[in-house]
């Protein structure tokens, strides 16, 4: 018998409440960006998705190596600025390579590996519990923080050090909460009298269904329930915390029980399409089992936190505010990808602070699990995956219609590489007509092992079906279709869960 999956919308509701789904930002529906450039300098910049930003990032990086000092993602203009150094006389094209692909370019004055020697000067004079720094690209700085608990001799440490880097260099700031692991009693799954919230189902090395959460969550229990009090369905496999992150790898305890790849936000359920690399500038979205849906913007990258706990290492920093109980819970972007796992922060949702996340692609191979349940792999045709509006429920209050995600493109189309990108135009590869999502081969990759070209699905009828695995699921192509069984956003073809 299949065990049902972790579901617990109404305690989710319960705990935050209704009102507190209201008050948070609302996922919107994302413009269909133009990927064309034109021609001049200002003009060849092209519009992206934030995900095709994070895509361009990891490019520009290869290719513009040591000129290459961050980037981010401006969420206005729909576009990505790369930072570069070192470029006097560009003897190496260096900024004509980079525009040339789309990014707009800004020269800086330090580079990645000087910003990398004063984070690690932070580390060696001031890994002071109630601490964090990470890497804000949009200043070229490191952005210090310290939370209401260093005080004295604490804070005349850090900043001291802070002053010695100059501040060209690095910049300090107070936060009024404390920085803490956001684990509590309460409701959502549960362990050990604690807990946590569920990040994103996943398939096991092994194959077994298994989740993401928080590695604090992890190690606070070995055994976790979907109820208060309740029977054990899941067992942890793997957890760090502190150290080199903060993850969890947590099995089912019954092979059977279902997983899809999807966050059900309490109103909608967004179809979780890939994981992705996070990008300053992104807005993001969290999901917690205690204040339910929150958004804001990614404001740093590979950020140490000292909790009291431990020192944690490569987290993303944001301005989405956490409270106790969220630990675990999904980061992910309007389009369906997933980024981060909530890991602690200062502050709470009345005042505001910053909230880390443990980044979902490294998560993931630290525990050699792939995003997505290996099932259901529907969601291609003109119908389109995990389109949402204003209000959340799907369906475009003036017409009464199922939105559309992105027409006939089809969702999901991968290359050899598996990042979506052709590598000769840095363009989005399309799934082409009613291919339809997640159409794949008897390796599972979704490429013609003859041609190198990304396999269409042929008519709608063709979406979603089996490979020889088994399991019809290619991990960049398995959307569910938001609109549901009967064509309408109701939501109805999809099943409950976190």
């Amino acid at each position: 018998m299949s065990h049902k999956r972790v579901t617990k919308r109404k305690a989710i509701i319960a705990a935050g409440g209704v009102a507190a789904l209201g008050a948070a930002a609302i996922l919107l529906p994302q413009a269909n960006a133009s990927q064309d450039g034109g021609s001049g300098n200002a003009a060849s910049v092209k519009t992206l998705k934030s995900g095709d930003a994070s895509d361009l990032a990891s490019q520009l990086e290869k290719l513009l190596g040591d000129a290459f000092a961050g980037s981010y993602y401006d969420d206005a203009g729909k576009q990505l600025v790369v930072n570069v150094v070192n470029v006097s006389g560009d003897e190496n094209n260096v900024i004509v390579q980079a525009e040339k692909a789309g990014a707009k370019v800004r020269e800086v004055e330090n580079s990645t590996a000087e910003l990398e020697a004063a984070a690690k000067t932070l580390k060696a004079k001031a890994t002071i519990p109630g601490t964090s720094w990470a890497v804000d690209p949009k200043t070229n700085k490191i952005l210090v923080t310290a939370d209401s608990t260093v005080t004295g001799s604490k804070w005349d440490r850090i900043d001291s050090t802070v002053k010695t880097l100059g501040s060209s260099m690095a910049t300090i700031k107070k936060s009024a909460g404390k920085l803490k692991p956001l684990v509590s009693g309460g409701d959502a799954i549960f362990g050990g009298g604690a807990r946590c919230s569920l990040g994103f189902n996943v398939t096991a090395g092994d194959g077994s269904p298994a989740f993401l959460t928080a590695g604090h969550c992890g190690v606070a229990a070995k055994e976790w329930s979907d109820s208060e009090n309740g029977q054990p369905i899941a067992t942890v496999d793997q957890a760090t915390f502190p150290g080199d992150g903060d993850f969890a790898l947590v099995k089912y305890d019954d092979a059977n029980t279902q997983a899809p790849s999807e966050v059900n936000t309490g109103q909608q359920t967004v179809a979780i399409s890939q994981a992705a690399e996070a990008t300053v500038g992104t807005q993001v979205f969290r999901m917690g089992s205690t204040t339910g849906l929150k958004d804001g913007q990614v404001l740093g990258l590979d950020a140490t936190v000292n909790y009291p706990e431990g020192t944690v290492t490569g987290l993303i920093q944001t301005d989405v505010c956490a409270e106790p109980g969220d630990s675990g819970g999904s980061l992910f972007t309007q389009d369906g990808q997933a980024i981060g796992l909530t890991s602690g922060g200062s502050g709470d949702c009345t005042a505001g602070g910053e909230t880390f996340f443990q980044p979902v692609t490294t998560a993931l191979a630290a525990v050699g699990a792939t995003l997505g349940d290996g099932g259901a792999g529907a969601g291609g045709g003109e119908a389109g995956a995990g389109a949402v509006d204003a209000n959340g429920d799907g369906i475009d209050d003036n017409t009464g219609e199922a939105i559309q995600g992105g027409g006939d493109a089809g969702a999901g189309a991968v290359d050899a590489n598996g990042d979506g990108i052709d590598d000769n135009t840095g363009e989005a590869i399309q799934g082409g007509g009613d291919a339809g999502a997640g159409a794949v081969d008897a390796n599972g990759d979704g490429i013609d092992d003859n041609t190198g070209e990304a396999i269409q699905g042929g008519a709608d009828d063709n979406a979603g079906g089996q490979n020889q695995k088994g399991n019809g699921h290619d991990q960049a192509g398995g959307n569910q279709d938001q609109a549901g069984d009967n064509g309408k956003g109701d939501g109805s073809g999809v099943n409950e869960s976190h």
